[in-house]
């Protein structure tokens, strides 16, 4: 019998170290990443919220947990959230950052740790969430490949190398020179 929902809330809460995702009933820590990595997530995340108006959107980085039916819980490296899914919450410490609802954007960053379970285990859960539209960056390749909701259940995928994307469920771009820089 695997981990049930409330032991893994449990853990999740509890654990200050670590960042745990629930997968076939089974508790998953997420590793240690590089510069690289945490680097680009970090620029990636504040280039979306710098663009994105407070009261209608949170863009949060290892902290929400998108729970798929069927009681296993993903943390992506940037969740693009409706803040009215975020604001009731707030005041409430005891509440874990769990969301049900699809989301306007799911993005991963690429690492040599993680990126074949992203791409086999997550993005098809992101997926059949329903989430709008899903990124995988990948740091090294300078490449952004982009999965965007075309109808019930359908998924349009494209990648690109450079120029600018907009995203489609949200009012910002984000121009992959910028993000791909090496200086910052």
């Amino acid at each position: 019998m695997g981990v049930s929902e409330e032991t893994y809330k449990r853990v999740a809460l509890e654990d200050d170290e670590g960042i745990w995702e629930l997968v076939c009933g089974r508790l998953r820590k997420k590793p240690p990443m590089t510069f690289a990595h945490t680097d680009l997530k970090s620029l990636l995340a504040f280039t979306l919220q710098s663009q994105l108006p407070l009261e209608q959107f949170r863009v949060h980085v290892d902290g929400a947990r998108l729970r798929v039916p069927g009681g296993q819980y993903f943390v992506p490296d940037i969740a693009v959230i409706p803040a009215g899914l975020v604001l009731p919450h707030l005041q409430d410490d005891s509440v874990l950052e769990v969301i049900d609802e699809p989301i306007p954007l799911v993005v991963e960053v690429w690492s040599r740790s993680t990126g074949d379970y992203d791409v086999l285990t997550k993005i098809p859960e992101y997926h059949r969430r329903g989430d709008s539209e899903v990124w995988l960056v990948h740091p090294y390749e300078k490449t952004v490949r982009i999965w965007t909701r075309a109808s019930e259940g359908c998924y349009a995928e494209e990648l690109r190398t450079d120029g600018t994307i907009a995203a489609s469920a949200i009012p910002a771009k984000v121009t992959l020179s910028a993000i791909f820089r090496a200086d910052g």
